[in-house]
């Protein structure tokens, strides 16, 4: 096996045992020299493994490199939803669900690489401090499962995050861009803000371990309560 080979083996193990919750946040992970072990590579691939996954912000080492959003200065972890993330920094907030329905769309397929053509599309109004919206969120999902049910059930426990859970995916990996745009006239008026007002615009793309489809989310973000944290390190 080839030593790329036995890195993704290794970071795919810990990435999965993350996700799935084996190792939660503020654990601390084995010792280099007892992964090394129970994977039979060397320290060198399981540091290589370890950045790996410090890069997609599953872990924090000092060699670690990445990039996350936080909300009022608290870190946002987008695999426990960012409703959750947002309450555990002290702050009440209510989630208005705009639109819940499938969606067929073979462009939308070609572009995130799915198997099927058929999505749920699911649009959330975040708001806080008394209703005041903070965040616009469209998300397309698989038309799989729980998923597909919840254009008529609604959702798990009114929680997307439980829902894809329920549908039994586990993103493993994501890519995230951000940028800045003028609010346009409909999306304005959603957030209560005049047209043109400047917001963050975020899209991340989640894949399961095998590569597989699981979301993609649109977001607008109230720049006066988020913000683009970036980490940097020396690897050692």
């Amino acid at each position: 096996m080839a030593v790329s080979s036995k890195r993704r083996v290794v970071a795919d193990a810990l990435r999965e045992a993350i996700a799935t919750g084996r190792y939660r946040a503020g654990d601390r992970l084995p010792g280099e020299h007892d992964l090394a072990e129970r994977f039979a590579v060397s320290r060198g691939t399981i540091r290589a493994a370890l950045a790996d996954l410090a890069d997609e912000e599953y872990i924090a080492t000092r060699g670690g490199i990445g990039s996350l959003v936080t909300f009022d200065g608290a870190a946002l972890d987008p695999r426990d939803g960012w409703a959750r993330s947002i309450a555990a920094s002290g702050t009440e907030v209510t989630t208005r669900i705009l639109r819940l329905e499938r969606l067929d769309d073979s462009d939308l397929q070609a572009e995130v690489d799915a198997t099927d053509r058929t999505f749920v599309a699911v649009d959330r109004l975040r708001c806080v401090d008394g209703g005041r919206p903070v965040s616009l969120e469209r998300s397309v999902l698989p038309y799989v499962g729980r998923l597909a049910a919840a254009t008529t059930d609604g959702l798990v426990e009114d929680s997307l995050t439980a829902t894809i859970a329920e549908a039994g995916l586990v993103p493993a990996t994501a890519e995230q861009w951000i940028d800045v745009v003028p609010l346009e006239v409909d999306d304005a008026a959603l957030l209560d803000r005049p047209a043109g007002t400047p917001f963050l615009r975020s899209r991340r793309l989640s894949r399961g371990a095998d590569g597989s489809f699981v979301e993609r989310v649109d977001s607008l973000l109230d720049p006066a309560r988020f913000r683009l944290h970036m980490r940097f390190g020396t690897a050692r």
